[in-house]
């Protein structure tokens, strides 16, 4: 390619790069489903962490984070309800919450939790399919001071053989 043409490519891959950002910012102004900025603070800075602004922002502090189903049988479901606080000043959004593997279903509010105001994780664990020792996570995403949180459940799995014995 000459000087010419690599100068032209370039231009072009520059205008295709602006008309997508563009766009994306046409449409991220049209998006009014979600919940408003102002909940959402981040007190993290090029400078460091803004400890004023971390001083007020939402916790999430669990009663427990790990709970045992103890010994179950293949196929069986337990459910367990991980409850916790926003001792914050702002109210706590939880945006995410994923289990380590599909057997593992987290339900978890939607809404804006208060300051002062408790509420739970639920927890599912289907063991279908699955045996012996299992150790499962729960990973939680939020507005909070600490940001990720993780629950955890295990449970031991008798498979069918092990549970006529």
């Amino acid at each position: 390619m000459t000087l010419k043409n690599n100068t032209i490519v370039a231009a072009c891959i520059c205008l295709i790069s602006l008309a997508a950002c563009n766009n994306a910012n046409k449409n991220d102004a049209k998006n009014t489903k979600g919940l408003p900025a102002t909940l959402v603070n981040n007190p993290y800075t090029a400078n460091g962490i803004d400890s004023a602004t971390l001083r007020t922002l939402a916790t999430m502090d669990f009663v427990d984070t790990l709970h045992d189903f103890g010994t179950m049988h293949a196929g069986e479901k337990a459910d367990y309800d991980f409850v916790f606080k926003n001792n914050g000043k702002n109210p706590l959004i939880i945006t995410k919450a994923t289990g380590s593997c599909g057997c593992t279903v987290p339900d978890y509010p939607h809404e804006p939790i208060a300051p002062g105001q408790s509420n739970k994780i639920h927890v599912r664990f289907n063991s279908t399919g699955k045996f012996g020792p299992q150790n499962k996570s729960v990973t939680i995403l939020t507005n909070s001071t600490k940001g990720t949180h993780m629950l955890f459940i295990k449970a031991d799995v008798l498979d069918d053989e092990a549970a006529k014995k």
